[in-house]
């Protein structure tokens, strides 16, 4: 039981690294980017051009740094880590393949990344069984849904950027607030039967 608690807490602290990371160079890019509209431009747009480095980069720590996390705590849930994993592939695909080197791989690399960071919470719902679950299914259920609206060019007037970003942030703040849970509690108590 130790070495689960233990595990779950180094996971904690590896999925807020990757997190916080990944907003804060979102953040410096999008600033230095010129003229850049967080409305109007896709957040792969910082994949190319002079702010290509530091995006590419940091996703793709974030994309491993979520490998290692959920290698971390599979004994939570399987389904969960495998869909942490996929969502990790995605992001590291997704800065492996900027959209100008092949919109083929980028784009089926960025739906793996929102797909299964939006799906992941559905895994823990029924393991923990508690409020905090709940909401990160709620938060789930936001990125799944703009996903879905963002796929169809349905943008709610937010603009392309503005629905990605309702994807992104809601993924992004389930991830958060779990790394905080993971860190307290570990994955002490829930693992697989």
């Amino acid at each position: 039981m130790a070495e689960h608690l233990v595990h779950g807490k180094i996971a904690g602290i590896i999925v807020f690294v990757a997190v916080a990371q990944f907003i804060l160079s979102v953040t410096v890019a999008e600033d230095i980017f010129p003229g850049y509209s967080v409305s109007n431009n896709a957040i792969s747009d910082l994949g190319v051009g002079t702010t290509a480095p530091i995006f590419n980069g940091s996703i793709i720590v974030l994309g491993l740094l979520l490998i290692i996390a959920a290698v971390l705590i599979r004994s939570m849930s399987h389904p969960f880590s495998i869909s942490l994993i996929l969502s990790g592939v995605g992001s590291i695909g997704v800065g492996l393949f900027p959209y100008n080197t092949g919109v083929y791989v980028h784009t089926v690399s960025a739906i793996f990344a929102f797909l299964f960071a939006s799906a992941a919470p559905y895994f823990l719902i029924t393991k923990l069984k508690n409020g905090i679950s709940a909401f990160w299914g709620i938060l789930g259920t936001l990125g799944l849904v703009s996903l879905i609206l963002s796929s169809l060019d349905v943008n709610l007037g937010l603009g392309g950027g503005g629905m990605e970003r309702m994807i992104l942030y809601a993924d992004i703040i389930w991830a958060l607030s779990f790394s905080g849970w993971l860190f307290s509690h570990g994955s002490q108590g829930i693992q697989e039967p």
